[in-house]
């Protein structure tokens, strides 16, 4: 396990990281607004798992052996762009309201995988996690690839929980927005432009040098 001080700069430097905007912020209020807080929620569980994924895989080493394979960056970086892409036109095609004039809602289930694949399909994502993790690796603290893993379970709960607030409150947003047209266009129109936004970013990512 890490040291007291390795750990503490750990927990603030990623709670520092989760308030800076970002796309699993917009990920997660996107949904939320979408279909409620029940959906932030499930889109907040599935980032988390991937992060613990993302983890397992540089504590194995697999990460690095992925990203040492050149075309590698690049197939993530369309994949995940033509999966978000995908989305938002899914949004846009499907029914536009139910008979009570709100937008179809998402399920739980449906969401928690797009939130997985989300992250999973962000190139910079597993190359966050090859940087940032070592820093607090402790010498003394043991076996590297334990310390991984509980420095990645221990992110993947912060942002679980910081996700988790946003999309209530999000969540609570919609609900005070209620069944008007300003309602509508968060739901529907503001979801699928944010996902087409978020392909938008991927498709024009550089790879780090």
């Amino acid at each position: 396990m890490p040291d007291a001080a390795n750990l503490y700069l750990f927990i603030v430097a990623a709670t520092l990281l989760l308030i800076v905007p970002g796309p699993n912020m917009a990920f997660v209020t996107s949904h939320a607004l979408a279909h409620g807080w029940r959906a932030g929620f499930a889109a907040a569980l599935g980032i988390s798992f991937a992060d613990v994924l993302m983890t397992a895989l540089v504590s194995a080493g697999i990460g690095a052996v992925v990203m040492s394979w050149a075309p590698a960056f690049e197939v993530l970086r369309l994949a995940g762009a033509c999966y978000l892409i995908w989305i938002a036109w899914q949004a846009l095609k499907a029914p536009a309201a139910t008979a009570s004039g709100q937008p179809q809602l998402a399920s739980f289930r449906k969401i928690f995988a797009r939130g997985t694949l989300n992250s999973l399909l962000n190139p910079k994502a597993l190359l966050f996690f090859m940087v940032f993790l070592p820093q607090f690796v402790s010498v003394t603290g043991g076996n590297v690839s334990l310390q991984l893993m509980f420095l990645g379970a221990l992110l993947a709960l912060i942002a679980l929980l910081f996700h988790t607030a946003l999309g209530i409150f999000a969540g609570q947003l919609r609900g005070k927005l209620g069944g008007g047209k300003i309602a509508r266009c968060l739901g529907i129109y503001g979801f699928a432009g944010i996902m087409a936004a978020l392909a938008a970013r991927l498709l024009f990512l550089d790879r780090p040098l």
